[in-house]
């Protein structure tokens, strides 16, 4: 299924907020569970990293961690997902942070894969306390987060960034 156009998404979403009707999206991590939840009428399928390690029967904290290549794990994951799913716009959690990537390049090729959207995760803004303040200050921020959500409407992809205090809310609105 081609990307379905922000503008599209954003007009029904508008008007289920409208009706008081919430947004419901939800993580699949195989064509299966997002077969499934496509039946049952969910807004938004999301393609997380951490898919693959809860079908592995290993928590969803597993895909804040170094075990794989998060970007790559989304574009494997993909190819099980995005051929079945019909109607239902489907996002990519995308890492952000990831210094091996040329993040235009991957945006445009989730794009072009049939994503409508994205979301950033894995995402800095889940750590707090020494081990943010080391990925801060090392290059590797929430501020890279929102340079990967700007490009991604650059690009005019849906984004549903995660967000976890006032200015980070503020910086992804501004995105």
């Amino acid at each position: 299924m081609p990307a379905i156009p922000r503008k599209d998404i954003l007009k029904k979403f508008r008007g289920m907020i409208d009706k008081g009707v919430p947004i419901v999206g939800g993580g699949a991590g195989t064509g299966l569970s997002a077969k499934a939840e496509e039946a049952g009428g969910i807004d938004l399928i999301i393609i997380y990293n951490s898919g693959r390690y809860r079908m592995a029967g290993r928590g969803s904290a597993a895909g804040l961690l170094a075990y794989g290549n998060a970007n790559e794990i989304v574009k494997e994951m993909a190819y099980e997902v995005l051929p079945v799913v019909r109607h239902t716009p489907v996002l990519a959690g995308v890492n952000g942070t990831d210094p091996f990537v040329i993040m235009p390049l991957l945006l445009a090729e989730l794009k072009t894969m049939g994503f409508s959207g994205v979301q950033n995760f894995p995402t800095i803004g889940l750590f707090d306390g020494s081990m943010r303040q080391s990925f801060e200050e090392t290059g590797m921020g929430f501020g890279l987060e929102v340079d990967m959500i700007a490009e991604a409407h650059k690009l005019d992809l849906l984004t549903t960034p995660y967000v976890f205090n006032p200015d980070e809310a503020r910086a992804m609105t501004k995105a």
